[in-house]
């Protein structure tokens, strides 16, 4: 039987998880993601490293999981849909665990107009539920032809949810479908707009979805308003309070007074979080901004980190 990633043993015994995220370098020199590494360490109880993010291409996600294990850290590998078909994402799956990799977040992926690469043919094999549900069937015992299997990688499997993109009702169906392909937790895009965030955890709760998978919030810290701004104005499924956006502005001339309004507007929103029912830990999403960790870590009271109890006990 394989044994359970430390992550899922947490969520499953009710701890209030913290993950953190962190960008592979272009290049490739492993040493920024041990650098990396040393910000998450003690601090968070996954990582998550990103699949080619906004379509630029970066060092593997599965080598750089490999390598942050190395740094101490427990990966949480994504893979995206866009640039492999079913027989290579099935591939990767097997290598990934082999290689110790525990944890997987299922994307169908950015499209490549948004990257350096625009020209590039996207695959798209496979949708993000289809990804799920293949992983989930590798986990049984079969591959997507109905072939055996002949040693099940125990996965624990993620998808991802957008709470902020319209229709909402759709936004639920879709999660619903995530979970019915097998996915056992979920995180969520940047919470920023808190009461859009709690009716859709309401909706959640409404369909016995908190009990099914476990729900982890996504925190953005953010250093500027233009950040805000850009988010606002170029990210699909974005909402962002007006009220966040003054306050930011007030203190856009001074870099450190924004980086402190930053840091206390991520606690704020971790605090909030903690207080709503069905959310079971958060996703700190620190975009080039990993150093940071350790302090909003510290901020909200979330240390030391918790030790997975003895015993599997199911979700």
């Amino acid at each position: 039987m394989v044994s359970k990633s430390n992550f899922e043993l947490l969520l499953n015994q009710g701890s209030f998880v913290v993950c953190g995220e962190m960008s592979p370098p272009q290049g490739a020199d492993k040493a920024p993601i041990l650098k990396k590494c040393a910000y998450f360490k003690d601090y968070v109880d996954a990582v998550n490293l990103t699949d080619n993010q906004t379509a630029i291409v970066r060092m593997s996600s599965m080598m750089s999981s490999v390598f942050a294990m190395e740094g101490g850290v427990e990966p949480i590998m994504q893979m995206t849909c866009r640039d492999r078909n079913r027989l290579a994402m099935q591939s990767d799956l097997l290598g990934a665990a082999a290689a110790g990799i525990k944890n997987i977040l299922c994307l169908t992926g950015d499209y490549m107009t948004f990257g350096n690469h625009p020209d590039a043919k996207g695959c798209f094999d496979l949708d993000s539920i289809q990804l799920i549900h293949t992983a989930s069937e590798l986990n049984k015992g079969r591959f997507l032809s109905g072939d055996e299997v002949k040693s099940p990688p125990g996965l624990f499997i993620g998808g991802a949810a957008n709470p902020f993109a319209e229709p909402f009702e759709m936004r639920i169906i879709r999660l619903g479908k995530k979970i019915a392909a097998g996915a056992q937790f979920i995180q969520t895009q940047p919470v920023f707009d808190l009461l859009r965030f709690e009716k859709w955890m309401a909706a959640v709760r409404d369909n016995g979805y908190d009990q099914q998978a476990h729900i982890l919030a996504g925190v953005m810290p953010v250093r500027s308003v233009k950040a805000l701004i850009n988010m606002r104005d170029n990210v699909p499924g974005s909402m962002i309070p007006d009220e966040c956006i003054k306050r930011m502005d007030v203190v856009k001339e001074s870099k450190e007074d924004s980086i402190e309004v930053g840091v206390a507007m991520a606690v704020e929103i971790i605090k909030r979080l903690r207080e709503i029912p069905g959310v079971k830990g958060v996703h700190l999403m620190p975009v080039m901004w990993e150093s940071i960790t350790p302090r909003i870590v510290e901020l909200c009271d979330l240390l030391p980190r918790p030790v997975p109890a003895s015993g599997d006990d199911a979700l």
